[in-house]
């Protein structure tokens, strides 16, 4: 298969679920007062751990889910209805509530301290941005082209891509809010939340095909 025909696929699918353009504000909030060196290092902290995260899921996430009888159709069935429901969730705009609230309950934003370097951990790395839906997806990406390790290559430089973006826009956050606003936020986490419900049917129908539940 040709690894440009993996690329944009991988691409909008890793995107959509971490959502850089989603948590920016997030991340703006939970570094509030916070200066331009002591952000800086929060998100590449933050970023480099969601990596590490991530990359632990794509080479061991198949045998773990072996060793616990679980298959990996059935994997992606189940991985495609909860990255529906991510999907539903972007479209009535519940995944940012749901993120905020878990940001808020996990950081005290009103005593900022410099030396809060568990903000990195969590809730930035984990759960907002190396989530179930991002481990899910790595696991369902590197499963679709299991024994071809070059795509499997490609496809874990395209999730290291979007977390390199995922740290520019957290670099950029401040300037980033006040030119997009709140509306535009809105307008583009909808737009991905029907691109992540296409991929997620198809990654349903994929199991079901895997599975001999329907036509190839």
């Amino acid at each position: 298969m040709p690894y440009a025909d993996i690329l944009l696929p991988v691409f909008v699918t890793l995107f959509v679920v971490i959502d850089p353009i989603g948590l920016t504000p997030i991340f703006v909030s939970l570094t509030a007062g916070a200066k331009g060196a002591v952000r800086c290092k929060i998100a590449f902290q933050a970023c480099f751990i969601a990596a590490v995260i991530l990359i632990l899921f794509a080479l061991a996430g198949k045998h773990l889910l072996s060793l616990m009888g679980i298959t990996l159709p059935a994997f992606q069935i189940a991985g495609g209805i909860m990255l529906f429901l991510i999907a539903v969730e972007m479209l009535f705009e519940k995944r940012t509530e749901r993120r905020n609230k878990n940001a808020s309950e996990s950081a005290d934003t009103s005593h900022f301290e410099p030396g809060a370097g568990d903000i990195a951990i969590f809730p930035l790395a984990t759960p907002l941005i190396a989530g179930p839906g991002a481990a899910a997806s790595i696991i369902l990406l590197m499963g679709q082209h299991q024994g071809d390790f070059a795509s499997q290559a490609v496809i874990l430089a395209v999730m290291l891509a979007v977390l390199a973006i995922t740290y520019v826009l957290f670099r950029l956050a401040g300037p980033f809010e006040r030119f997009v606003g709140d509306s535009g936020i809105k307008v583009v986490t909808r737009i991905f939340g029907v691109i992540l419900g296409a991929l997620a049917v198809q990654f349903v129908l994929s199991g079901l095909q895997a599975a001999g539940f329907a036509p190839g």
